[in-house]
């Protein structure tokens, strides 16, 4: 094992002695450049290792820059999403604003032109009941409203207060099952009862002889004391005729009561016009009777 460790050594101490020789050499060697082998060659070693160096550390560089860069741009992505969420929400509110603006505009206009006492309603409640079609507003009797005062809105008639309580009232729409109103075609003044149906209206009570046509307009006629003369009601849609007279005459409301806002309410009650007198008893009675 001695002899062994020995050639061991010695091989170390040669091959140690060679490299020394040789790292000799090569300093006292010169290329054609005139530079010493020695440090030609280990400036080339370096210049690899320094550019495997450069290129690891601008790869990783680039990789953190563009990592960087990318949060950045998801953050802005992120507010830029929040911002346009707040500016649809904003402008969903400026619409609603603008919209509401302009129902009470016409309703301020109608108040301005109708030569009428009136009160200004909002509605915040309807019925969901088709048999029973009602709206809630937010005025009663603290207000001064009463029952048996019209509601009118600036497309026509909407119907007549049926439950004011002290701060809030219920109105009952014309379309309801159980309401009536006198009324008249305005081209031909043929007088007849629009009662409702509970969807649309039926122009009843209509003289046999009268001049009725599809399109004309149906408003009120003020016989029945609860409505101002005049206000448009609604335009016939189709008319059935009978042997003896007329059948069902369709009336189509004016006014879309499921987008209705505001209302204006008649203070003071409409008078009956001297044609009440001279009216036919079946309308009267057709009046009264859904009363």
């Amino acid at each position: 094992m001695a002899i062994l460790d020995i050639r061991q050594r010695a091989g170390y101490l040669f091959s140690a002695v060679t490299v020394a020789h040789l790292i000799l050499i090569s300093a006292q060697v010169t290329t054609e450049k005139g530079v010493p082998m020695l440090e030609a060659v280990t400036f080339g070693v370096f210049a690899e290792v320094q550019r495997g160096s450069s290129s690891v550390i601008g790869g990783v560089r680039a990789a953190w820059n563009e990592y960087v860069a990318l949060r950045s741009v998801r953050s802005e992505n992120e507010r830029l999403q929040e911002e346009i969420g707040r500016l649809h929400v904003t402008l969903q509110h400026e619409r609603a604003i603008g919209q509401q603006s302009r129902a009470l505009q016409a309703l301020l206009e109608l108040r301005s032109q109708a030569p009428l006492t009136t009160a200004a309603a909002s509605v915040i409640a309807s019925s969901a009941s088709p048999d029973f079609r009602t709206l809630t507003i937010d005025k009663g009797t603290n207000d001064g409203l009463r029952s048996n005062m019209a509601a009118i809105a600036p497309a026509g008639v909407v119907g007549r207060l049926i439950a004011p309580g002290a701060r809030a009232s219920k109105v009952q729409l014309l379309i309801d099952r159980n309401a009536a109103a006198g009324a008249l075609v305005e081209r031909s003044r043929a007088q007849g009862v629009v009662e409702g149906t509970g969807g649309d209206l039926r122009l009843n009570y209509v003289a046999s002889a009268a001049d009725v046509a599809v399109g004309d307009v149906v408003v009120t006629s003020g016989i029945d004391g609860i409505y101002p003369k005049g206000f448009v009601i609604g335009r016939i849609e189709s008319i059935e005729r009978t042997g003896d007279g007329f059948g069902a005459i369709v009336v189509r409301s004016s006014v879309a009561f499921s987008s209705l806002e505001a209302v204006l309410v008649v203070l003071a009650p409409a008078q009956p016009v001297a044609a009440a007198a001279a009216a036919e008893p079946s309308q009267e009675q057709g009046i009264r009777a859904r009363e």
